[in-house]
């Protein structure tokens, strides 16, 4: 009887959030207020630690990426919703992917730069990101290595999931879909990836939002073939990565 009543509670969650604009603005806010306090409360308890910090980050994501498939769940959604499919592809299609995320990587590190153009001519001086964070990296090959599978998984795959795909598909669902709702899912998801990024500083938070725009845009000209962007996201995570730890040395 209990499992029944659990089962029907489930179902009238899952059908509020499908139809409910309340139901699906509150999926949004719950997912980043969570994800910030989460974030704010276990901060202080790693103190200065970088390597403690980043892993923070990534539990961060990690829990939002949980938070994520548990609002498929509820809709009876699944991945292939938000254009990520698990089927196995044959050679021409891997290599039409792989050219096409090229592709989308040229485009989002143009975002990037014109982010740069931007600050620069607001602020009248080419300031760089923060990337302090990464100073672990130094003389550790062990770490950029362990460094880059865990970027793969969490901001390769794991930003794009929430940042486009989970973004863009709730927000555009609030205005029916419509091509102006799609314009503003992309515009403030966009926003959205800049400034969850404040720990690079401002230049890093619009450099990231101009990059966000750019896959985010593809993400919808591409008809949502999320495995692309992830791709592209991929290539730059690992230039970044390994420019820090060249840097470093």
């Amino acid at each position: 009887m209990m499992d029944k009543e659990k089962k029907e509670a489930i179902t009238k969650i899952g059908k509020q959030l499908q139809t409910n604009r309340l139901y699906k603005i509150g999926e949004i806010l719950v997912l980043f207020i969570s994800v910030f306090v989460f974030i704010k409360l276990i901060t202080p308890l790693v103190g200065d630690n970088p390597i403690l910090k980043q892993a923070v980050v990534w539990m961060a994501n990690i829990i939002m990426l949980i938070f994520v498939w548990l609002g498929l769940k509820l809709r009876c959604e699944s991945w292939k919703d938000f254009g990520l499919g698990f089927k196995s592809v044959t050679w021409s299609e891997g290599i039409k992917m792989f050219l096409l995320s090229l592709l989308v990587f040229v485009l989002a590190v143009a975002g990037f730069i014109v982010g740069s153009i931007v600050m620069a001519n607001i602020t009248g001086i080419p300031e760089n990101a923060n990337m302090s964070g990464y100073d672990y990296l130094k003389d550790n090959i062990g770490m950029l290595i362990l460094t880059l599978g865990g970027v793969y998984i969490v901001s390769s795959f794991g930003e794009e999931v929430i940042y486009r795909a989970f973004l863009i598909n709730r927000i555009s669902e609030l205005g029916q879909k419509t091509k102006k709702a799609t314009v503003i899912a992309i515009v403030l998801s966009s926003i959205i990836f800049g400034l969850v990024h404040y720990e690079w500083g401002p230049m890093g938070m619009v450099q990231t939002g101009f990059m966000g725009l750019a896959l985010a845009i593809c993400y919808i000209k591409l008809k949502k073939r999320l495995w692309i962007l992830i791709l592209a996201h991929a290539y730059m995570d690992t230039i970044l990565i390994v420019q820090m730890y060249l840097a470093s040395n």
